[in-house]
C-alpha cells in the first residue's frame, strides 16, 4: 500500500487522535537509545541461541514511525528515522543478510519473520525519504537481502514451510507481503515468482490458508492454525499480490477471511482473541473471565492495517466503521498514558514503563498483566511486540480521517482541526472542522477558498448511526452521503450523527456502547462493586456529565437498584499498578 494514499495535505487535529500520536512520538519514536537497541541485534545475532524474534522490532517500529511522520510532519522525527535507517544499512553482511541469526542457525525460529520486518521497515522509510541517493542505497540493500533469501528458499531448495516450528510456519510465509511490495518497486520477475511459490505452499505447513476461506461454514478459529496476528499478515500479503497482478481470486480469498473474522471473532472493543493471541470464537467467548491474557494489541493493529488496505481498494465505509471501533477502544485503551510499570510474568517483577500495554481485558480483570513477546537485550533494556507495533495503529486513526479517493474526498471521522484538500478543478481548499464527538455527534465544516470552489465530498454515515442529519435534513443513504456543488469562501456544512446509549446482551451479561465508543465500569472511578449485577431495560435512562481528564465520555445510567457510572473503555484501568484497578465491559446481570 502506498503511504501517499493516506496523506491529506496539512491535516492537523486537536483531540485524542492528535494527542495519541504526539505521546508516542515523544515517548518512544524519538528515543535514539531504543533505535540503537533494535539495530544492534543485527550485528550481535542475539536470536541465534533462543531462535527468538528480536529481529522484528526495528521494522515494526519503523513502519509505525513513518506513518507518524506522515501525519505529524515532525522534522526532528524525520531526521531520527533517517539516522536509524542509515545505521541499519551498515549491519548488512557480505551475503546481503539483515538477520539476527548466524549463518549456522538461519532459517529457523523467527528468522524469516525478522527478515520480513526488515523489508517492511525499509520499504516504509523509502516512501517518505527525500534523499534520492539514500533511496537508491535502500533499494539496492533490499534487493540483495531478498536475493539471498531466494537463493536459499524455494523449489529444489529449503521448503519455506520448514523454516519455523511456530504456528505452522505462517510467520515465515508472511514475507509474502513485502516480497510483493518489492516487486511493485522493481518489477523484477524473480520477486513475483517467489511470491507465487509462497502462495503455492498455502502459507502454512499445517493447512492451505489460500483454500480454507472458501469452505462454507468454516471460520478462522476452526482452522488447524489459529494465531491471529500472523494469519492476518499472510492475508495482507494476498491483498498485496492482487494489487500488483489484478488476480481477483486472491482478493476474494482475503475478503472471505476478513468477513469470517468479523463475524466470528471481533469483540465489542474491535479486537480478536480471548485466548491470548488466538482466534477462538471471541465473538462468543468475550464475556467469560480469563486467567490468561487476551485481546493482543498486535492483533488490533494488524486488523486495522488489513481494513485500511481493503478500504483503499473498495472505498467501502464498512472498513472505516471497523477501524473506528478498534481505534477508539482496543487501541487507545492500550496506550500507557499514565506511564505505569509493566509486569513480567516470567521474572515476576515490574519493569520500566513503555508506551503500550499488550492485552485488553473485557470481563472483571486488569490491564498491565503481561508484556507480549517480551525480549531482553544485552544493554539491559527490554521491549515487546506490541510496544513496537502500536505506533502504526495510532497513526492510522488520523490518517484515515480525511481521504482523497478518486474524484471525491471522504470525511470518515469527526474531529476538531484543519485539512487542506483539492477541489474538482485542483484548487486548494481548506476545511476547518469543529466537533465535540463523542460528547455529541455534531460536526461543522467551514470552507475557506479563493472565491468559489467545486467540492465533491462523501460524508460517512457510521453503521451504528440510525439517523444522520446533513444541514438539518435526515440522510437516507447508507455508508456515505455525497455532498457536491459550488461553495463560496465561508460556507459551512453541518452534519450530525445521532448518538444513543445502546445495550448489548450476550451469555447472560450486558454491555453498553455509545456510538463507536465502548463503555465500561472502572473500580477506581466508582464506589460501586463492579461485580454487582446490573439490571437495565433496552432503552435505559442516562445522563451525560462532564468527563474527567483523558475521558471521552462519562455518563450516569439508571438501573433497577440505582445509577452506575459508565465511561469510555479506553480511559479505564490505566492506573493498573494501583489498588483499585479492576475494569469490566461485560457486566453481570441477575
Amino acid at each position: 500500500m502506498k503511504m501517499k494514499q493516506l496523506y491529506t495535505q496539512s491535516l492537523k487535529m486537536v483531540g485524542i487522535m492528535d494527542k495519541a500520536v504526539d505521546f508516542v512520538i515523544a515517548n518512544q519514536l524519538k528515543d535514539k537509545k531504543t533505535w540503537r537497541t533494535y539495530i544492534d541485534v543485527f550485528t550481535t545475532r542475539d536470536d541465534s541461541e533462543e531462535l527468538w524474534w528480536r529481529g522484528e522490532f526495528f521494522g515494526k517500529q519503523m513502519r509505525g514511525a513513518c506513518y507518524a511522520y506522515l501525519y505529524s510532519q515532525d522534522e526532528e522525527l524525520y531526521d531520527i528515522l533517517t539516522w536509524a535507517c542509515s545505521e541499519l544499512l551498515k549491519t548488512q553482511d557480505e551475503y546481503g543478510r539483515f538477520s539476527t541469526y548466524t549463518i549456522e542457525k538461519e532459517f529457523n525460529g523467527w528468522d524469516m519473520w525478522g527478515r520480513k520486518y526488515v523489508l517492511t521497515g525499509l520499504q516504509h522509510y523509502y516512501q517518505i525519504c527525500r534523499d534520492e541517493h539514500l533511496k537508491e542505497t535502500i533499494l539496492k540493500a533490499e534487493k540483495k537481502h531478498m536475493d539471498y533469501i531466494i537463493s536459499k528458499i524455494g523449489p529444489g531448495k529449503i521448503d519455506i514451510t520448514t523454516t519455523s516450528s511456530w504456528w505452522g510456519c505462517v510467520n515465515s510465509c508472511t514475507i509474502l507481503e513485502p516480497t510483493m511490495e518489492l516487486y511493485k518497486m522493481t518489477k523484477e520477475p524473480r520477486y513475483l515468482e517467489f511470491a507465487k511459490y509462497i502462495i503455492s505452499k498455502g502459507g502454512s505447513a499445517d493447512c492451505n490458508l489460500v483454500e480454507l476461506p472458501i469452505q462454507e461454514g468454516l471460520y478462522p478459529y476452526q482452522y488447524p492454525v489459529t494465531k491471529a496476528y500472523e494469519m492476518m499478515s499472510f492475508y495482507e500479503g494476498l491483498i498485496a499480490y492482487y494489487e500488483a497482478t489484478g488476480e481477483k481470486e486472491y482478493l476474494e480469498v482475503a475478503d472471505r477471511f476478513i468477513e469470517a473474522v468479523q463475524e466470528s471473532d471481533i469483540t465489542i472493543i474491535g479486537c480478536a482473541g480471548c485466548t491470548e493471541e488466538l482466534f477462538d470464537h471471541a465473538a462468543v467467548m468475550q464475556t467469560k473471565h480469563s486467567d490468561v491474557v487476551m485481546q493482543e494489541t498486535c492483533v488490533t493493529v494488524t486488523w486495522m492495517r488489513v481494513l485500511v488496505r481493503m478500504y483503499f481498494l473498495t472505498g467501502d465505509a464498512k472498513y472505516i466503521d471497523r477501524i473506528e471501533k478498534s481505534g477508539y477502544n482496543a487501541l487507545y485503551g492500550s496506550l500507557n498514558t499514565k506511564q505505569c510499570k509493566h509486569y513480567d510474568r516470567w521474572s515476576k517483577e515490574y519493569l520500566p514503563a513503555k508506551c503500550f500495554d499488550s492485552y485488553s481485558p473485557l470481563y472483571m480483570n486488569t490491564r498491565g498483566r503481561w508484556i507480549g513477546g517480551i525480549s531482553h537485550f544485552e544493554n539491559g533494556d527490554y521491549t515487546g511486540c506490541c510496544v513496537a507495533i502500536g505506533a502504526c495503529g495510532i497513526s492510522l486513526m488520523p490518517l484515515t480521517a480525511v481521504v482523497t479517493m478518486g474524484e471525491y474526498t471522504h470525511i470518515n471521522h469527526q474531529f476538531t482541526g484543519e485539512a487542506c484538500i483539492k477541489d474538482a478543478s485542483g484548487k486548494d481548499v481548506q476545511l476547518t472542522f469543529a466537533s465535540r464527538y463523542p460528547q455529541d455527534g455534531v460536526c461543522k465544516i467551514k470552507i475557506q477558498c479563493q472565491g468559489e470552489c467545486n467540492l465533491k465530498l462523501k460524508i460517512r454515515k457510521p453503521d451504528w448511526c440510525e439517523t444522520m442529519l446533513l444541514n438539518g435534513t435526515e440522510v437516507v443513504a447508507e455508508g456515505y452521503q455525497e455532498v457536491t456543488g459550488i461553495f463560496k469562501d465561508g460556507d459551512e456544512i453541518t452534519f450530525e450523527w445521532k448518538l444513543a446509549l445502546k445495550v448489548h446482551r450476550l451469555n447472560e451479561k450486558v454491555a453498553f456502547t455509545y456510538g463507536a465508543i465502548t463503555l465500561a465500569l472502572d473500580s477506581a472511578k466508582s464506589d460501586r462493586d463492579i461485580r454487582k449485577p446490573v439490571v437495565v431495560g433496552d432503552k435505559p435512562i442516562y445522563r451525560i456529565i462532564l468527563p474527567e481528564e483523558d475521558e471521552l465520555i462519562r455518563m450516569e445510567c439508571e438501573t433497577e437498584d440505582g445509577t452506575i457510572l459508565l465511561t469510555d473503555y479506553q480511559s479505564c484501568g490505566k492506573e493498573w499498578t494501583g489498588e483499585k484497578n479492576m475494569i469490566s465491559v461485560w457486566l453481570n446481570t441477575k
